[in-house]
């Protein structure tokens, strides 16, 4: 598990946004690690983390920093629900969840927003 901080972007709800966002970036030499695009948001996992900020600011992009999960989780059924269990038992509510491939063998990463990072952390290295 690592704690990750990813942009949240705002963009219109419309035909070719999520392709000019991606072609900015990638024109920019800016690879994206993990999206999740939620009907006007996306939001983005990036290692180049200040350089997107500034580009999209540019373009003037809606853009806020959030801290959030990135948690390894082996690759079969029930992995994710045990995961989203362990924090809900203890009053963790996960806001949002996207899955991204993993550079691990026999794993998949997924990428958490929850309502108590402090605490989920704890949970989970517990």
């Amino acid at each position: 598990m690592e704690r990750i901080t990813e942009i949240f972007v705002v963009m219109e709800n419309k035909p070719s946004m999520l392709g000019d966002l991606c072609s900015y970036l990638a024109e920019n030499d800016i690879n994206i690690e993990a999206i999740g695009v939620f009907h006007d948001t996306a939001k983005l996992y990036v290692k180049n983390l200040n350089k997107a900020v500034k580009l999209l600011q540019k373009l003037n992009y809606t853009t806020e920093l959030r801290d959030v999960l990135l948690v390894d989780l082996e690759n079969r059924p029930g992995a994710l629900a045990e995961l989203a269990t362990k924090l809900g038992d203890e009053g963790i509510n996960v806001e949002y969840c996207y899955g991204t491939l993993s550079k691990k063998a026999n794993t998949t990463s997924v990428i958490l927003d929850v309502s108590d990072i402090e605490r989920a952390v704890k949970i989970l290295e517990g």
